[in-house]
This record gives C-alpha cells, sequence and structure tokens, in this order.
C-alpha cells in the first residue's frame, strides 16, 4: 500500500497550502481518511478527517480556517489551509481508516508557518 501525500512547505503567516494525499494498492474499503500534525515536543493530533458519507470532523484550532474535501470511495483527500499561524507549524500526516484504530499512515509532509 501507498499513501502519496503532496502540498506542504514554507509560508508566511497568513499565508495558504493546500495539501493532497492519495492512497493505492489497498484491498480494504476505507472508513474515513484525514490529516494529522504533530509539532515539536508535542503529541500528533487530528486536523480534519472525512468521512466516507461525506461528514466532517475539525480541530477546534481549524474550524474557521481549513477545509477537508475529497472522496474517501477514490482514497483521495486535500486539505485547504488558509489563514496559516505560526502555531500550525509541525509534520502533517495522512491516515487511511479501515477500521478500529487501524489504518495507513503517510510518511508526512512538513509545514513550517513564519512569523
Amino acid at each position: 500500500v501507498e499513501v502519496t501525500e503532496l502540498g506542504g512547505g514554507l509560508v508566511q503567516a497568513g499565508g495558504s497550502l493546500k495539501l493532497a494525499c492519495a492512497v493505492s494498492g489497498s484491498t480494504f474499503s476505507f472508513i474515513a481518511m484525514g490529516w494529522y500534525r504533530q509539532a515539536p515536543g508535542k503529541q500528533r493530533e487530528l486536523v480534519a478527517k472525512i468521512f466516507s458519507d461525506g461528514n466532517t470532523n475539525y480541530a477546534d484550532s481549524v474550524k474557521d480556517r481549513f477545509t477537508i474535501t475529497g472522496d474517501v470511495a477514490k482514497n483521495v483527500v486535500y486539505l485547504q489551509m488558509r489563514n496559516l499561524e505560526p502555531e500550525d507549524t509541525g509534520v502533517y500526516g495522512c491516515n487511511a481508516e479501515y477500521g478500529v484504530q487501524q489504518g495507513y499512515w503517510g510518511q508526512g509532509t512538513q509545514v513550517t508557518v513564519s512569523s
């Protein structure tokens, strides 16, 4: 199974970035796909998730700034990030979930927001 993540990079505060994730080679149908992030010295946290029925979940800190879209049935998900803040800095990882606490992870992509 291959999880391909695109996007990320360095941006100034207030800027925008878009992340993309595609999964190939899986024999499972996914329940949800989402983005997590881990900042230096902090635990990994959920940023946003989209379910196979189209429902979405967001972390409170990003709810008004980030938008997750995609098609779980087609194994693709996107994260549009706007009005980025230095606190958004971290490694963003894509997760494709096929069971309770079971899923595939990408290697992660670095997002750095400068003040």
